[in-house]
């Protein structure tokens, strides 16, 4: 009954992990397309819904990945941590997309009716809204980054290097945001840390799609 649990748990994790390669492929393509491509509406609105839910996906593949080596309580804290930044990004892409798409219409439906001063004051209020939640989203990847980076330091398939540079990007992502909050750090004078994270989750992808030998040798 036991050699039967350890098959089912081991068909579970190889599950898992292989949903989150594919889930973390995605989210390193639609990152950067959301930044820079310029995308017709639609395609704006379906990666944006999709960002989210599969960074908890990629996540939660790497969380296993890491627990087929090792239990930790800080695996747990990070994939918990990432998924709380799922969820809080996907309510900021979509009230960012929201309020970007309706306001320019409001304001010119307002027409003569207001000044142009009180139309810069309405945006200034509604922007401070949508950069809190950007700030909320990045507090909580940071501190995903950085526990997800402690946990991979004694791991054979990624260790001291791979593990230093999730924990010193995700320390200064939340650093930078806090210490300019509520303008992001880029706005600020500072790095914006975001894509050097992206990168990051992408090499942590990469190589555990060149680890799925060990995990696959892994008692589980």
């Amino acid at each position: 009954m036991e050699m039967i649990s350890m098959d089912g748990d081991k068909t579970l994790y190889r599950t898992w992990v292989r949903m989150g390669i594919y889930a973390g492929l995605a989210v390193s393509v639609i990152y950067p397309l959301m930044i820079f491509a310029p995308l017709p509406k639609k395609i704006t609105i379906i990666l944006a819904s999709l960002f989210g839910p599969l960074l908890m996906l990629a996540s939660l593949g790497l969380y296993y990945f890491l627990k087929a080596h090792r239990k930790t309580v800080t695996g747990q804290l990070a994939v918990i941590s990432n998924i709380v930044a799922s969820v809080l990004v996907t309510l900021m892409l979509i009230v960012q997309l929201s309020v970007n798409l309706s306001i320019s219409g409001l304001m010119d439906s307002a027409g003569e009716g207001i000044s142009e001063a009180t139309k810069k004051w309405i945006w200034q209020v509604v922007d401070k809204v949508q950069l809190g939640m950007d700030v909320s989203w990045d507090i909580f990847i940071a501190i995903g980054t950085i526990l997800f980076g402690v946990t991979m330091m004694k791991h054979p398939r990624f260790g001291k290097i791979f593990g230093l540079l999730g924990f010193l990007i995700g320390h200064f992502l939340l650093v930078f945001n806090l210490s300019t909050f509520p303008t992001p750090p880029g706005d600020a004078g500072l790095i914006d840390l975001g894509p050097f994270a992206g990168i990051w989750y992408l090499l942590v992808t990469v190589q555990i799609i060149r680890s799925l030998k060990w995990f696959d040798q892994q008692r589980i």
